[in-house]
């Protein structure tokens, strides 16, 4: 039986990360299909005139698609 060797993650809990499209902090992460994948909160932008529709959005990204915030 091969042995699978992953490396650590580049992202941990609680980071502040940036994507194309905006930036959040790092809420998860596993290793699945041979990449890490992070769920990110993404950050509030300022409250708009109408207010706040609904709860934080939350969206799950490949390593390769974040950086250091």
């Amino acid at each position: 039986m091969a042995e699978m060797l992953t490396g650590a993650p580049s992202f941990y809990h609680a980071q502040r990360v940036s994507f194309l499209g905006g930036e959040g902090i790092v809420q998860s992460y596993k290793y699945e299909a041979e990449t890490w994948t992070y769920v990110v909160k993404m950050a509030w932008g300022p409250e708009p005139k109408f207010g706040r529709v609904g709860g934080e959005t939350s969206v799950s990204l490949d390593e390769a698609d974040l950086y250091t915030a």
